[in-house]
């Protein structure tokens, strides 16, 4: 009997571990300053993080492997095209090898945000990334205030509403704003 109480102790330590971080993952990550890249879009263009500071980032990791990942570009279009002419940025990284593969998907998708490639997976470590789709939402001082875990509807206009809020800021507020949960209705 005895030796059946270390495993166990063990076995009940571990899961105890998975389920808080499975917890602490699935409410996001926000509140910490944005960590800077530089990645080529699929046309040899250069794009730095850094040089969108002053606008409300809309940063969506992806790849076209992910079924959910490709179920919610049309929607992250939709907004980008309500958003257009005004301080907001929409960039999306994917973390496809192939640029051929890349390129096919967006022009069959029509999308006009930018794309850029990361196939070094440069990124994802920086940001905690889980898993595909992860959206985080960068306010104009590069302060992460919103993450967003798995594919979200972002032609609501509850969503849109959000980031005209965020764009009539002309400071960004000291907390990470409206809750993941909120901001779904």
């Amino acid at each position: 009997m005895k030796r059946w109480i270390v495993p166990f102790a063990f076995l009940l330590v571990a899961l105890t571990a998975a389920f808080y971080y499975q917890q602490q993952q699935a409410g996001g990550r926000a509140g910490f300053p944005a960590p800077d890249f530089a990645l080529n879009d699929l046309y040899g263009r250069s794009h730095r993080l850094a040089d969108l500071r002053g606008k409300v980032v809309f940063l969506n990791l992806w790849a076209t492997w992910c079924p959910p990942c490709r179920m919610e570009m049309p929607s992250m279009e939709h907004l980008h095209r309500r958003l257009q002419g005004t301080d907001f940025a929409m960039l999306a990284v994917s973390e496809d090898d192939e640029s051929d593969v890349v390129r096919s998907f967006v022009d069959e998708m029509q999308l006009t945000f930018p794309i850029v490639l990361d196939p070094a997976g440069q990124v994802p470590p920086r940001y905690g990334v889980t898993g595909y789709p992860e959206t985080f939402i960068i306010d104009r001082n590069g302060q992460v205030i919103q993450h967003f875990i798995g594919p979200e509807d972002w032609d609501s206009e509850q969503v849109y509403r959000y980031f005209v809020g965020l764009l009539d800021q002309k400071t960004p507020p000291a907390q990470a704003g409206r809750s993941a949960s909120e901001l779904r209705g």
